[in-house]
């Protein structure tokens, strides 16, 4: 047999990482739950901020209505992005951000055209 074929006893210690331990570094993980705490305290806030748009402004239904559905939009956003991880997944949402508008103009399209139809008869 020659004597290059001969596997080694020992691996190094660096083989045996897993391409994602930094995500276990301490550092990291003290900076993620920071990362957390803080969405977590703009939900409250911004929770605290649609109750103050109804309750203690003497807004008109539609500008509450609006301010309401923004603040949610935020909020959905910061779910969205930090909670399930969707910021660092740019190629994918975009592909499938796409195919979403194309749905949706598609839907939106079948009762305008169904309409459009039963006018021209």
């Amino acid at each position: 047999m020659s004597e290059h074929a001969a596997v080694p006893d020992e691996v190094p210690e660096a083989h045996h990482e897993a391409p994602h331990d930094a995500h276990n570094d301490p550092e990291h993980i003290k900076r993620e739950v920071r990362v957390y705490l803080l969405v977590f305290c703009s939900l409250a806030v911004l929770t605290g901020a649609t109750v103050a748009a109804r309750f203690w402004f003497d807004l008109p239904m539609g500008y509450a209505i609006a301010v309401a559905l923004t603040i949610a939009c935020i909020k959905g956003f910061l779910v969205a992005g930090f909670f399930m991880h969707l910021l660092s997944e740019k190629k994918l949402i975009y592909s499938v951000l796409a195919l979403t508008v194309i749905f949706f103009a598609f839907l939106v399209w079948l009762p305008i055209h169904d309409i459009l139809d039963k006018m021209g008869k």
